[in-house]
């Protein structure tokens, strides 16, 4: 099964961009999106990267 993260890089690739500079556009500390492998998102963070993106929370959280 694919992970967030592993959503979030592919949609990041697609943009052109690498997952730390996704968190620099988003003012996350480094290492934060790489971390929601092991604990879940803040809903507020996991919005906001669900929006840069154009896609709903559910297409992010179920691909």
């Amino acid at each position: 099964m694919e992970s967030i993260v592993d959503r979030i890089r592919y949609l990041c690739s697609v943009k052109g961009i690498t997952v730390a500079e996704l968190e620099r556009r988003m003012n996350f500390g480094n290492g934060t999106i790489r971390r929601w492998d092991d604990s879940p998102p803040a809903v507020d963070k996991f919005y906001r990267v669900a929006k840069y993106f154009g896609i709903s929370m559910e297409e992010l959280l179920k691909g």
